[in-house]
């Protein structure tokens, strides 16, 4: 039983022991095309409900104590050893939690990416929200734009929608102030 993982939040079909978490974790920082960081594993296992919270940040720190995983600079790289658990054990994991976490972990180090270019800001105003939507390019502004929302949630929606789709938003802006109608 000490190796049962804390489960509220996790959807059934998801990890249920310490062990298929660490090993998990391995596999995924193993075989980024980037090293993770913190904020994007959380945001792909628990948008996917595979594991909880608590269980995730707990298993983190273990792998790093074990030498499996080092975090420095804010991301996850895999060590020798790591790379052995992942390479020997990622069968241990069912195939379909394996796929949904690494899509998951695509979509997040996407948005990241994203972030960086498609950056927002919420601001309160009056009785609503303030979204400041802008696209950055090589520290030129290439596009901004500031949406009324009435309330946090819907002004958070927006952000996300805006980080994800900002580049689209843009060119279709663009097409249509620069096409010829004629």
């Amino acid at each position: 039983m000490a190796n049962n993982a804390f489960t509220a939040g996790v959807r059934p079909g998801g990890l249920t022991t310490s062990t298929e978490i660490r090993i998990l974790l391995c596999y995924l920082i193993k075989n980024a095309t980037s090293p993770l960081s913190k904020s994007e594993l959380e945001n792909a296992l628990l948008s996917e409900e595979l594991v909880n919270y608590f269980e995730l940040a707990s298993n983190l720190s273990a792998l790093c104590t074990q030498g499996l995983i080092c975090y420095e600079n804010e991301h996850y790289t895999i060590l020798p050893a790591g790379e052995d658990v992942a390479n020997t054990l990622a069968s241990d994991v069912p195939r379909s939690v394996r796929e949904a976490a690494t899509r998951a972990v695509v979509r997040a180090q996407l948005f990241a990416q994203k972030s960086a270019q498609h950056q927002t800001e919420i601001i309160p105003c009056g009785d609503g929200y303030t979204v400041q939507c802008r696209i950055v390019d090589r520290e030129r502004e290439m596009f901004q734009l500031s949406l009324y929302m009435p309330d946090h949630l819907s002004a958070m929606l927006a952000r996300d929608r805006f980080v994800e789709n900002g580049d689209v938003l843009y060119a279709q802006v663009l097409k249509n102030l620069t096409q010829d109608n004629t």
